[in-house]
């Protein structure tokens, strides 16, 4: 197993110093779901949900948490993102999956970025529609692809 990288010597909580990495193109893809009752789900389609455009809310939301990842995270580098999106599928019976791909060229991944989205987005739907349905659930949310830098490819599905 690789040794943990935020901590120093001591065991103290450290940023990483990336200065010496060379900067490559650097992608990352995450996914989630937010399962819900049914009706929910068929509100949000037939834009009959009260606040507005659930789906595009939470796209934005998305979007603006990737950019916004290091004020959330402690030890997370403020990058400059080339590239964010955010995909939200309704899907039958009663879910919405939820999908982010955050890229940069740099010397760091964008892991927690792409995750960050798909979390807020989830969440956004939730504030959105928790009046009709306090019972939805986030689930599943988790890293599919990453590429670049040193460590290469990773794939879990």
């Amino acid at each position: 197993m690789t040794a943990f990288t935020h901590f120093d010597a001591a065991g103290r909580a450290a940023m990483v110093d990336v200065s010496d990495k060379n900067a490559t193109v650097r992608i990352a893809i995450a996914r989630g779901r937010i399962v819900m009752a049914p009706e929910t789900l068929a509100r949000i389609v037939e834009g009959q949900v009260g606040k507005g455009d659930v789906l595009g809310v939470a796209r934005l939301a998305g979007i603006m948490a990737a950019k916004r990842t290091a004020d959330l995270i402690p030890l997370c580098h403020p990058l400059m993102l080339s590239k964010v999106s955010v995909e939200l599928t309704p899907t039958a019976p009663n879910a919405i999956e939820i999908e982010a791909m955050v890229k940069l060229t740099g010397q760091t991944g964008v892991e927690m970025e792409a995750l960050t989205a798909v979390t807020i987005a989830a969440l956004t739907v939730y504030d959105m529609c928790k009046a009709a349905d306090r019972g939805m659930r986030i689930e599943a949310v988790r890293l599919v692809h990453k590429s670049g830098g040193m460590s290469g490819e990773f794939h879990a599905e």
